[in-house]
């Protein structure tokens, strides 16, 4: 067996032993002797008598191992102009004076923090600084609304809100503090302060209960890291776009910090002085993960970029960064290579920039089409490895591991399941399907170490949401089937199955046919209600910057295209050309909203969208398809 086999098979088979020796990478004030507790299944626990600090472990350590002059953060923000890069030991020193100033305001071991703040270094400093006390933070978007952020505030209950006065986006300064003062005025709980980082763009006015980071942070003195049992949340992240109350996924100390680490070096092969760079937000799960906590665990560098790295006319974003900071890989959405693709077909901005020190591209998020996997490939040389998980998951559940050893790739496939992730495809029954064959992808419990232990406050919820379906298993919420070498596809969300005159589809397969065509450069295909096939499929294309191709002709093309690949059955015939599509903050299409829209109800509009402007374009768009049904 290659090193893949014997370690997921060892993962499957011995559990206990596997996961022991990964936390060995991991510095305890107290290892552990056991890896996973079961006595409550399936609200499962690992690590239950180990204890340590995670800050402790992504700065101090290296400190004290003589690291501390390596660069542990670089900050790029093209949004103001500005930089900034902090060693180890500058960011271990950064955040125990702020973990000091947060223990003044009374915050301590299993206090709850909010977190909402763009992405500059200060929101690093306040996560790491939580983790230090031993508290627990809820880091929340920057800009999202105030009922949103009201929610948050009411489920987590914090004892202070840390802030910044405003985010900076490339057309528009966003203020923070009147979204907060909102939000506390319509939510129960209350908390005692709120600690704003006062930034030059737009300065806050500060009220009664409201500190000034500098001032408060310039008095305080610097705290040592606070031991917490494995078991103890690190942190609570809210999924993105949850209505009424929101749904709090808990991340815990130990198995979350030996995860990472080992994901660094076996999925991404990134260890210490390697510069990495994660394209996403703090405010997400990939942020927390790839931005904050496993490159510093690793001993690597990681970049903080403030501003939107595409879109015109800044199509060379990306590869400025690469080249000027040395980036030996990108982890990004498709979206974004998507976006570059574009407005820039051929690449022309890349020849720009030299990038000797770019190994790979990793793809996650978003269903990578082959048509993007290709030209991403083509024009950078460099292996192009999609991967997939989730909020919940909090690391890759599939993935190429390149750094433990390398697998061929294969367009529209996320690799191989990683260790601890037992997968299986499931039809309606919870029968095991074959290979080849689509289905429910679901995971045998227990999940391994990293995922999420249960929801904020809400065992059973979590057991309703994720465990109940299956009995053994937590249901993924995305279809898809595994090949006869063990790869894994995923085809999208289940709900984006859609029923054709009773022949079950995946819109994700017919969105991996419209892709493939020349002046297509990015998609969605969404089901609509039809009144005599029950679901239609339908696209909305964005073409390519200087494509020349009218509707009608791009029409015939992607028609006869879907019935060559997947036949008359999907009675595929309904494509729109549009200017964009709606996405999310993280850059994931909105194909629920525009289903709704198309299926005639009234649709409200999300508080994660990136630009509600285009959902609005678009409303005239879908709404005639369910009129002409109707008629």
């Amino acid at each position: 067996m290659g090193a893949y086999d014997e370690s997921y098979r060892r993962s499957l088979d011995d559990p206990h032993g596997f996961w022991l020796d990964a936390a060995e990478a991991i510095s305890w004030t107290r290892p552990p002797t056991r890896a996973i507790d079961a006595t409550d299944g399936p609200i499962y626990r690992w690590y239950p008598d180990g204890v340590l600090n995670t800050s402790y472990n992504a700065l101090d350590r290296h400190v004290e191992a003589g690291h501390g002059d390596r660069t542990a953060l670089i900050y790029d923000s093209p949004v103001t102009g500005t930089g900034a890069t902090f060693t180890y030991a500058e960011l271990r020193d950064e955040v125990a004076r702020f973990a000091g100033a947060l223990a003044s305001l009374g915050v301590g071991k299993g206090d709850r923090v909010i977190v909402y703040m763009p992405m500059v270094p200060e929101a690093v400093v306040a996560m790491l600084a939580c983790a230090r006390l031993g508290a627990i933070h809820s880091v929340v978007f920057g800009g999202f609304a105030p009922r949103e952020l009201a929610a948050r505030i009411d489920d987590a209950t914090p004892k202070v809100i840390v802030a910044a006065s405003c985010g900076i986006e490339p057309t528009r300064v966003v203020e923070y503090k009147p979204i907060i003062d909102e939000a506390l005025r319509i939510s129960q709980h209350q908390p005692e302060h709120t600690v704003v980082l006062q930034r030059p763009q737009a300065e806050a006015t500060l009220g009664e209960h409201d500190l000034d980071w500098t001032d408060l942070t310039a008095k305080a003195e610097p705290a040592d890291p606070v031991p917490v049992d494995a078991t103890d949340p690190l942190y609570i992240l809210y999924t993105s776009g949850t209505t009424g109350k929101p749904k709090g996924v808990v991340r815990d100390n130990g198995g979350h910090a030996v995860a990472l680490a080992w994901t660094m070096r076996n999925v991404y092969d990134i260890g210490p002085g390697d510069v990495w760079w994660t394209a996403s937000d703090v405010g997400w799960v990939v942020g927390h993960s790839y931005i904050v906590y496993a490159p510093l665990l690793v001993g690597a560098t990681t970049v903080l970029y403030e501003g939107k790295p595409v879109g015109t006319p800044d199509a060379g974003a990306f590869w400025r960064v690469i080249s000027e900071h040395g980036v030996k890989a990108l982890f990004t959405a498709p979206t974004a290579i998507r976006a570059i693709k574009k407005v820039d077909p051929e690449a022309a901005e890349l020849a720009k920039y030299p990038m000797e020190s770019f190994r790979t591209l990793f793809l996650a998020g978003e269903r990578l089409d082959p048509e993007t996997y290709h030209w991403a490939h083509e024009h950078l040389g460099v292996p192009v490895v999609d991967h997939w998980w989730q909020t919940e998951t909090g690391w890759p559940i599939a993935a190429n591991p390149r750094g433990l050893e390398p697998l061929p790739t294969k367009p529209g496939s996320a690799t191989v399941p990683m260790p601890g992730w037992n997968v299986q495809i499931l039809d309606a029954y919870g029968k095991e399907l074959l290979p080849q064959q689509e289905g429910a992808i679901a995971i045998k419990l227990p999940l391994p170490p990293g995922a999420l232990p249960t929801l904020w406050g809400d065992d059973q919820r979590y057991i309703d949401s994720y465990l109940k379906e299956y009995d053994g298993y937590y249901l993924t919420g995305d279809g898809g089937f595994i090949d006869e070498d063990g790869y894994i596809f995923v085809m999208g969300r289940t709900d984006d199955v859609i029923n054709v005159a009773g022949h079950r589809l995946s819109t994700g397969s017919i969105e991996a046919v419209v892709a493939a065509n020349a002046a297509v450069a990015e998609c969605a295909v969404i089901g609509v209600h039809d009144p005599l096939k029950g679901q239609l499929p339908r696209a909305l294309v964005v073409l390519k910057a200087g494509a020349s191709v009218s509707e009608e002709t791009l029409r015939d093309e992607l028609v006869a295209a879907v019935r060559r690949e997947i036949g008359p059955v999907a009675a595929f015939r309904d494509v729109s050309i549009v200017d964009a599509l709606p996405k999310t903050r993280s850059g994931k299409i909105l194909r629920r909203t525009m289903r709704g829209i198309a299926d005639g109800r009234d649709e409200p509009v999300p508080s994660t969208i990136e630009d509600p402007g285009v959902l609005d374009a678009l409303r005239p768009v879908l709404r005639p398809v369910l009129g002409s049904q109707e008629g």
